[in-house]
């Protein structure tokens, strides 16, 4: 099969998979968030609020799997475990911040969605203590 980029074609296998990688839940969000650099569990998930520990655990194993995200020890007791992007995840970064750019210019969002925070909840007011803490 022809990988050339410029050869369009009804189906690409390619493709597919790469859109079923982004489509699972919450894995746009957790790449976003590893975007602009290396982040503990506790950081990525203060990023994503809404999102399950158990769920972002499962997204970051996936891509790990799939070569996106590195899991690196670091010394100390507990040991640091630290999330960051291979080159093959940079490189899909450098898309998802296209994807971003453009659907800050075309998509309408309700008002009520339009903050530029995420709500505050029990979670990610614990979750940002507890990041806070380990700086």
């Amino acid at each position: 099969m022809d990988r050339d980029p410029g050869t369009w074609l009804p189906y690409c296998p390619y493709y597919a998979v790469a859109g079923e990688m982004l489509s699972r839940r919450w894995a746009p969000a957790v790449l976003r968030a590893l975007v602009t650099g290396p982040k503990r569990f506790g950081e990525i998930a203060a990023a994503i609020p809404d999102m399950t520990d158990k769920l972002l655990s499962q997204r970051l194993k996936d891509f790990e799997e799939q070569g996106l995200v590195e899991r690196s020890l670091g010394s100390g007791r507990p040991p640091r475990v630290e999330y960051r992007l291979t080159e093959k995840g940079v490189e899909l970064g450098d898309i998802l911040l296209d994807v971003n750019r453009w659907a800050l210019k075309w998509i309408d969002l309700p008002e009520r969605r339009r903050a530029t925070h995420a709500p505050v909840t029990r979670r990610s007011r614990s979750n940002a203590a507890q990041v806070k803490g380990t700086q």
